[in-house]
């Protein structure tokens, strides 16, 4: 059995932690890990190989870092170069399983969900396993504990023999209102649909011919010339962006007939909002309020209260989720958070940068903090991690100070190479080459203070990178 984990996906109802450079599947949200994290580690005591991890381009090093820390093997990391849906994704995993096993049972996982109960997670993927190595295209089943307006459902068919709990899927049913939802938890025929399968690779790219050959096609030939790129495979960009966006569900399950549903009752929430956090927290106060960081609360019940950096105080309010950012407060009623994508979108609509970044932003080498910033000037607070180094670079329009606070700079000004140590520093002029590695064993940490006309990170021309972030000529 080797998952596939979908790490794509934006977060977007989860700002202001989750953006599009950093999403909640990188954050660490319900526990100690990162969701990420939290997904391959609940495999841990099944017989689960490897995972293939498939991203986007712009997170293929946050995906490394993380399985990195966790002391984390892989089958492979598959960069998608822009997103197509959930059918084209696996796809390109059942592919590229398919070039190193012989016919591999998928389980299909995304990076950002919750399951608490992970030795009942396992018992249902022995199930499901069962039924995949028969042919079967099988989804798990959520047993509802509400009428939730949130998911689709999935109406189970007749109980299937191989297994001890499994039903043929009568169909698949699109978000309903409340009314038709405590129908459905009532009849105890329902389950919701989680969006995590498992079927044999082979399986499943015979369906995907079967009923969207156009997909098929073009994933093929778009991984017919993968290309390794450090520890990430690459697709074929210009053919892959021809490729049909579309679900898994409406491109196959929905339409297949050996699909399978196997109830899974084990904790599980997608953790598609605010309001599912504070429901699946195991923590809450006497007035049933979670409160992360640093809060005081007078007269607050009901609530989600989640601080960053600085210290929040909420008064006399029911039922509402403040959360606090380096640059970012959200206040909502906690029956409104689904509209915080209406805010994202208007974020973006209006190019500010708090829609994709945060203050902190996270690169291969380490880190910056932009901490202050006004007319013709930035201040950033610059974290290299020990061994790695910057590209070699140069900018039109700004010029640079770097002040050493901590660890030892090896540092290429122009045609001069200088070791600079603690309180030592340099200055960098406009248009000249310049590059920055820290040759420690400790992480160098520096503040650089920018002048100039022009301040954006597009203001960067690299002339060598080892992170493969300079175009081939």
């Amino acid at each position: 059995m080797k998952p596939v984990v979908l790490a794509g996906g934006s977060g977007s109802r989860l700002w202001p932690k989750s953006r599009a450079a950093l999403p909640k599947q990188f954050l660490r949200l319900t526990s100690d890990l990162t969701m990420l994290q939290d997904t391959i580690e609940r495999l841990s005591g099944s017989d689960a190989e490897q995972p293939i991890v498939i991203c986007n381009d712009a997170h293929r090093f946050l995906v490394a870092e993380q399985l990195r820390q966790q002391d984390i093997a892989h089958g492979g990391i598959l960069l998608e170069p822009m997103g197509r849906n959930t059918a084209p994704a696996i796809a390109l995993a059942a592919l590229h399983a398919l070039k190193n096993d012989e016919d591999p049972v998928l389980l299909i996982l995304a990076a950002d969900h919750l399951i608490n109960d992970a030795p009942e997670f396992h018992r249902a993927i022995k199930q499901a396993e069962l039924l995949a190595s028969q042919g079967k295209l099988v989804t798990f089943g959520i047993v509802p504990d509400s009428a939730h307006t949130g998911y689709g459902y999935i109406k189970r068919g007749a109980g299937v023999e191989a297994v001890e709990v499994g039903f043929d899927v009568a169909s698949f049913v699109e978000k309903p209102d409340l009314a038709t939802a405590q129908q459905y938890v009532d009849s105890g025929e329902y389950y919701w649909n989680s969006g995590m399968f498992m079927f044999k690779a082979s399986r499943y790219l015979e369906e995907l011919e079967k009923y969207a050959p156009e997909m098929l096609t073009i994933c093929k030939k778009a991984i017919a010339t993968e290309a390794p790129d450090l520890e990430f495979v690459r697709v074929d960009a210009d053919v892959f962006a021809d490729c049909p966006d579309d679900s898994i569900d409406y491109a196959v399950m929905e339409k297949t007939d050996s699909a399978c549903v196997v109830p899974l009752d084990a904790g599980w929430s997608d953790v598609g909002s605010w309001s599912s956090l504070w429901e699946t927290a195991k923590e809450k106060d006497e007035n049933n309020n979670v409160v992360i960081g640093d809060a005081i609360l007078d007269g607050v019940s009901n609530s989600y209260v989640n601080s960053e950096q600085r210290l929040i105080s909420v008064v006399g309010l029911d039922n509402v989720v403040v959360v606090e950012t380096k640059d970012a407060v959200l206040v909502s009623h906690k029956d409104k958070v689904q509209d915080i994508k209406n805010v994202v979108n208007k974020l973006k609509a209006e190019s500010r940068p708090e829609w994709q970044f945060h203050r902190e932003v996270f690169r291969p080498w380490g880190s910056y903090d932009s901490i202050d910033n006004g007319e013709r000037f930035q201040v950033k607070r610059i974290t290299v991690k020990p061994g790695e180094k910057l590209s070699v670079q140069m900018h039109h329009h700004r010029a640079e100070h770097w002040i050493v606070v901590s660890g030892t700079a090896k540092v290429t000004n122009g045609e001069e190479t200088l070791l600079l140590s603690e309180n030592q520093s340099t200055y960098i002029p406009v248009g000249v080459v310049h590059a920055l590695e820290n040759p420690g064993r400790i992480p160098l940490e520096l503040i650089e203070v920018q002048s100039g006309t022009y301040l954006g990170e597009d203001d960067i021309v690299r002339f060598s990178d080892r992170y493969g972030r300079v175009a081939a000529k």
